[in-house]
Protein backbone atom coordinates (compact mmCIF):
# COMPACT_ATOMS: atom_id res chain seq x y z
CA UNK A 1 0.00 0.00 0.00
CA UNK A 2 1.59 3.58 -0.74
CA UNK A 3 2.65 4.75 2.47
CA UNK A 4 3.31 8.88 3.40
CA UNK A 5 6.78 9.22 1.11
CA UNK A 6 4.79 7.79 -1.73
CA UNK A 7 1.75 9.66 -1.30
CA UNK A 8 3.66 13.05 -0.69
CA UNK A 9 5.56 12.47 -4.05
CA UNK A 10 2.21 11.84 -6.22
CA UNK A 11 1.16 15.56 -4.46
CA UNK A 12 4.59 16.76 -5.71
CA UNK A 13 3.85 15.58 -8.99
CA UNK A 14 0.76 16.42 -9.72
CA UNK A 15 1.65 19.75 -8.73
CA UNK A 16 3.66 20.69 -11.59
CA UNK A 17 0.43 19.60 -13.92
CA UNK A 18 -2.22 20.71 -11.72
CA UNK A 19 -1.61 23.82 -9.90
CA UNK A 20 -3.02 26.79 -11.17
CA UNK A 21 -4.96 25.00 -13.84
CA UNK A 22 -8.46 25.31 -15.20
CA UNK A 23 -10.03 21.94 -15.26
CA UNK A 24 -12.23 21.48 -18.72
CA UNK A 25 -12.90 17.64 -17.81
CA UNK A 26 -13.48 15.85 -15.34
CA UNK A 27 -15.27 12.26 -16.14
CA UNK A 28 -15.79 9.80 -13.29
CA UNK A 29 -15.87 6.09 -14.94
CA UNK A 30 -17.70 4.28 -12.83
CA UNK A 31 -19.69 4.93 -9.51
CA UNK A 32 -17.56 3.74 -7.01
CA UNK A 33 -13.95 2.72 -5.91
CA UNK A 34 -13.71 1.31 -2.19
CA UNK A 35 -17.04 3.51 -1.78
CA UNK A 36 -19.36 5.92 -3.83
CA UNK A 37 -17.87 8.58 -5.66
CA UNK A 38 -19.79 11.30 -5.35
CA UNK A 39 -22.72 11.61 -7.85
CA UNK A 40 -21.97 15.84 -8.46
CA UNK A 41 -18.17 15.70 -8.71
CA UNK A 42 -18.16 16.05 -12.24
CA UNK A 43 -20.41 19.40 -11.66
CA UNK A 44 -18.58 20.53 -8.99
CA UNK A 45 -14.99 20.32 -10.64
CA UNK A 46 -15.44 21.15 -14.20
CA UNK A 47 -14.59 24.68 -14.79
CA UNK A 48 -12.68 24.96 -11.72
CA UNK A 49 -9.58 26.30 -11.17
CA UNK A 50 -7.11 24.36 -8.80
CA UNK A 51 -5.49 26.61 -6.13
CA UNK A 52 -3.41 24.56 -4.07
CA UNK A 53 -2.57 20.59 -3.40
CA UNK A 54 -1.28 19.33 -0.26
CA UNK A 55 -1.27 15.83 1.42
CA UNK A 56 -3.04 14.88 4.86
CA UNK A 57 -1.67 11.42 6.28
CA UNK A 58 -2.16 9.45 3.63
CA UNK A 59 -4.56 11.14 1.31
CA UNK A 60 -4.21 13.76 -1.41
CA UNK A 61 -5.71 16.94 -1.45
CA UNK A 62 -6.39 19.09 -4.61
CA UNK A 63 -8.19 22.74 -3.84
CA UNK A 64 -10.52 24.59 -5.79
CA UNK A 65 -11.47 28.01 -6.29
CA UNK A 66 -15.13 27.05 -5.84
CA UNK A 67 -14.13 25.96 -2.03
CA UNK A 68 -14.28 22.81 -2.49
CA UNK A 69 -11.79 20.01 -2.18
CA UNK A 70 -11.00 16.55 -4.25
CA UNK A 71 -9.73 14.15 -1.53
CA UNK A 72 -7.60 10.94 -2.94
CA UNK A 73 -6.33 7.68 -1.68
CA UNK A 74 -4.31 5.29 -3.37
CA UNK A 75 -5.64 2.34 -1.30
CA UNK A 76 -3.33 -0.97 -2.88
CA UNK A 77 -2.96 0.18 -5.96
CA UNK A 78 -3.58 3.36 -7.11
CA UNK A 79 -1.61 5.78 -8.81
CA UNK A 80 -1.74 8.98 -11.29
CA UNK A 81 -1.04 8.19 -14.85
CA UNK A 82 0.09 11.95 -16.39
CA UNK A 83 -0.98 12.54 -20.21
CA UNK A 84 -1.22 8.56 -20.80
CA UNK A 85 -1.02 8.03 -24.45
CA UNK A 86 -4.28 5.80 -23.53
CA UNK A 87 -7.09 5.55 -21.50
CA UNK A 88 -7.27 2.09 -19.75
CA UNK A 89 -9.94 -0.28 -17.62
CA UNK A 90 -8.71 0.63 -14.59
CA UNK A 91 -8.68 4.51 -14.96
CA UNK A 92 -11.29 5.41 -13.37
CA UNK A 93 -10.77 9.01 -13.00
CA UNK A 94 -9.91 11.68 -15.90
CA UNK A 95 -9.35 15.07 -15.49
CA UNK A 96 -8.45 17.56 -18.82
CA UNK A 97 -6.81 20.85 -18.05
CA UNK A 98 -7.29 23.79 -20.32
CA UNK A 99 -3.17 23.80 -20.85
CA UNK A 100 -4.15 20.55 -23.14
CA UNK A 101 -2.46 18.36 -20.03
CA UNK A 102 -4.57 14.85 -19.37
CA UNK A 103 -4.30 13.10 -15.73
CA UNK A 104 -5.82 9.09 -15.11
CA UNK A 105 -6.72 7.84 -11.97
CA UNK A 106 -5.38 4.05 -12.18
CA UNK A 107 -7.08 1.81 -9.40
CA UNK A 108 -6.69 -1.87 -10.73
CA UNK A 109 -7.85 -3.22 -7.21
CA UNK A 110 -10.15 -0.18 -6.76
CA UNK A 111 -9.40 0.44 -2.84
CA UNK A 112 -9.03 4.02 -2.95
CA UNK A 113 -11.03 6.03 -2.73
CA UNK A 114 -12.33 9.70 -4.27
CA UNK A 115 -14.44 12.68 -1.87
CA UNK A 116 -15.33 16.03 -2.13
CA UNK A 117 -15.56 18.19 0.82
CA UNK A 118 -16.17 21.93 1.38
CA UNK A 119 -12.25 23.13 1.74
CA UNK A 120 -13.52 24.82 5.25
CA UNK A 121 -15.19 21.80 6.22
CA UNK A 122 -11.89 19.68 6.14
CA UNK A 123 -11.26 19.34 9.60
CA UNK A 124 -14.35 17.58 10.36
CA UNK A 125 -14.01 15.41 7.93
CA UNK A 126 -14.47 11.78 9.00
CA UNK A 127 -11.34 10.29 8.39
CA UNK A 128 -9.50 13.09 9.19
CA UNK A 129 -10.85 14.50 12.20
CA UNK A 130 -8.89 11.92 15.01
CA UNK A 131 -5.72 11.84 13.31
CA UNK A 132 -2.62 12.78 15.17
CA UNK A 133 0.00 15.66 14.07
CA UNK A 134 1.74 15.08 10.85
CA UNK A 135 5.02 13.36 11.35
CA UNK A 136 7.33 16.16 9.31
CA UNK A 137 5.21 18.84 10.84
CA UNK A 138 6.22 20.94 13.95
CA UNK A 139 3.62 19.31 16.55
CA UNK A 140 5.25 15.87 16.49
CA UNK A 141 8.25 15.99 19.17
CA UNK A 142 9.71 14.07 21.92
CA UNK A 143 7.68 16.05 24.33
CA UNK A 144 4.48 14.96 22.87
CA UNK A 145 5.57 11.35 21.79
CA UNK A 146 6.31 11.00 25.77
CA UNK A 147 2.85 12.96 26.95
CA UNK A 148 0.70 10.28 24.67
CA UNK A 149 2.63 7.27 25.43
CA UNK A 150 3.20 8.06 29.14
CA UNK A 151 2.03 4.43 31.01
CA UNK A 152 1.24 2.68 28.02
CA UNK A 153 2.59 -1.12 27.72
CA UNK A 154 1.23 -1.38 23.83
CA UNK A 155 4.47 -1.81 22.12
CA UNK A 156 6.05 1.15 20.63
CA UNK A 157 5.66 0.06 16.79
CA UNK A 158 2.05 -0.15 17.52
CA UNK A 159 1.42 3.05 18.63
CA UNK A 160 3.42 4.39 16.00
CA UNK A 161 1.19 2.78 13.68
CA UNK A 162 -1.84 4.21 15.46
CA UNK A 163 -3.49 7.40 13.29
CA UNK A 164 -4.52 9.15 16.30
CA UNK A 165 -0.82 9.33 17.54
CA UNK A 166 0.92 10.19 14.74
CA UNK A 167 -0.58 10.53 11.28
CA UNK A 168 0.71 8.87 8.30
CA UNK A 169 2.89 6.59 9.56
CA UNK A 170 3.29 2.59 7.68
CA UNK A 171 4.36 -0.48 8.40
CA UNK A 172 7.48 -0.03 6.30
CA UNK A 173 8.83 3.81 7.43
CA UNK A 174 8.25 2.98 11.11
CA UNK A 175 10.45 -0.70 11.01
CA UNK A 176 13.15 1.48 9.44
CA UNK A 177 12.77 4.23 11.96
CA UNK A 178 12.66 1.99 14.96
CA UNK A 179 16.08 0.55 13.41
CA UNK A 180 17.76 3.90 13.13
CA UNK A 181 16.55 4.93 16.36
CA UNK A 182 17.92 1.19 18.35
CA UNK A 183 14.34 0.42 19.61
CA UNK A 184 13.16 -2.85 19.56
CA UNK A 185 9.96 -2.70 17.86
CA UNK A 186 8.47 -4.59 21.03
CA UNK A 187 9.18 -2.44 23.75
CA UNK A 188 6.24 -1.16 26.04
CA UNK A 189 5.94 2.13 24.66
CA UNK A 190 5.40 3.92 27.98
CA UNK A 191 9.34 2.73 29.25
CA UNK A 192 10.76 4.66 26.13
CA UNK A 193 12.50 7.69 27.62
CA UNK A 194 12.52 11.21 26.62
CA UNK A 195 15.38 11.24 25.25
CA UNK A 196 14.90 8.07 23.17
CA UNK A 197 11.58 9.18 21.89
CA UNK A 198 13.80 12.20 21.20
CA UNK A 199 15.75 10.04 18.64
CA UNK A 200 12.88 8.02 17.88
CA UNK A 201 11.21 11.77 16.33
CA UNK A 202 14.80 12.14 14.42
CA UNK A 203 14.56 9.06 12.77
CA UNK A 204 11.14 9.16 11.84
CA UNK A 205 11.67 12.44 9.94
CA UNK A 206 15.17 11.15 8.67
CA UNK A 207 13.72 8.15 7.03
CA UNK A 208 10.59 9.93 5.63
CA UNK A 209 12.77 13.04 4.34
CA UNK A 210 15.10 10.35 2.21
CA UNK A 211 12.25 7.91 1.29
CA UNK A 212 10.33 11.30 -0.25
CA UNK A 213 13.85 11.90 -2.11
CA UNK A 214 13.87 8.57 -3.59
CA UNK A 215 10.46 8.90 -4.99
CA UNK A 216 9.35 6.06 -2.30
CA UNK A 217 9.50 2.61 -2.44
CA UNK A 218 8.23 0.43 -5.17
CA UNK A 219 5.81 -2.15 -4.07
CA UNK A 220 3.49 -4.11 -6.19
CA UNK A 221 1.89 -1.17 -8.83
CA UNK A 222 3.22 1.90 -7.33
CA UNK A 223 5.22 4.05 -9.19
CA UNK A 224 4.80 8.21 -9.34
CA UNK A 225 2.92 10.19 -11.37
CA UNK A 226 5.71 10.70 -13.99
CA UNK A 227 5.76 6.64 -14.81
CA UNK A 228 9.19 6.31 -12.95
CA UNK A 229 9.49 4.07 -10.06
CA UNK A 230 10.71 4.90 -6.52
CA UNK A 231 14.13 3.88 -5.52
CA UNK A 232 13.79 3.67 -1.79
CA UNK A 233 13.55 0.16 -1.12
CA UNK A 234 17.19 -0.02 -2.18
CA UNK A 235 18.10 1.79 1.23
CA UNK A 236 16.22 -0.16 3.63
CA UNK A 237 18.00 -0.74 6.41
CA UNK A 238 15.44 -3.92 7.30
CA UNK A 239 12.27 -3.95 5.89
CA UNK A 240 11.75 -6.93 3.58
CA UNK A 241 15.33 -7.94 4.59
CA UNK A 242 14.80 -10.91 6.46
CA UNK A 243 18.26 -13.02 7.21
CA UNK A 244 20.12 -11.04 5.33
CA UNK A 245 23.03 -8.76 7.83
CA UNK A 246 22.01 -5.44 9.44
CA UNK A 247 24.51 -2.99 10.12
CA UNK A 248 26.00 -4.65 12.54
CA UNK A 249 26.77 -8.21 10.66
CA UNK A 250 23.42 -9.94 12.45
CA UNK A 251 21.05 -11.51 10.59
CA UNK A 252 17.52 -9.29 10.60
CA UNK A 253 14.43 -11.11 11.90
CA UNK A 254 10.91 -10.83 11.42
CA UNK A 255 8.05 -11.35 13.14
CA UNK A 256 4.56 -11.58 12.56
CA UNK A 257 2.28 -8.76 14.43
CA UNK A 258 -1.04 -8.17 13.80
CA UNK A 259 -0.93 -9.56 10.24
CA UNK A 260 1.79 -7.11 9.59
CA UNK A 261 5.24 -8.44 9.20
CA UNK A 262 7.77 -6.43 11.28
CA UNK A 263 11.80 -6.47 10.81
CA UNK A 264 14.07 -5.78 13.15
CA UNK A 265 17.60 -6.46 14.38
CA UNK A 266 17.32 -8.53 17.66
CA UNK A 267 21.27 -6.90 18.41
CA UNK A 268 20.97 -3.27 17.71
CA UNK A 269 17.15 -2.55 18.90
CA UNK A 270 16.60 -2.60 22.81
Amino acid sequence: MPELPEVETTVRGLRSVLDGARLTRVEPRRADLRRAIPEDLRQRLTGAAVTGLSRRAKYGLIDTDRGDTLIFHLGMSGRWRVDPGDIGTHDHLLIETAAGRRLALCDPRRFGSLDLIETAALPAFAPFAALGPEPLGPDFTGRYLHGRLEGRIAPIKAMLLDQRIVAGLGNIYVCEALHMAKIAPTRESGSISRAKLDSLVGSVRSVLEAAIDAGGSTLRDYARPDGELGYFSKQWRVYGREGEPCLCGRPVARRVDSGRSTFFCEKCQR
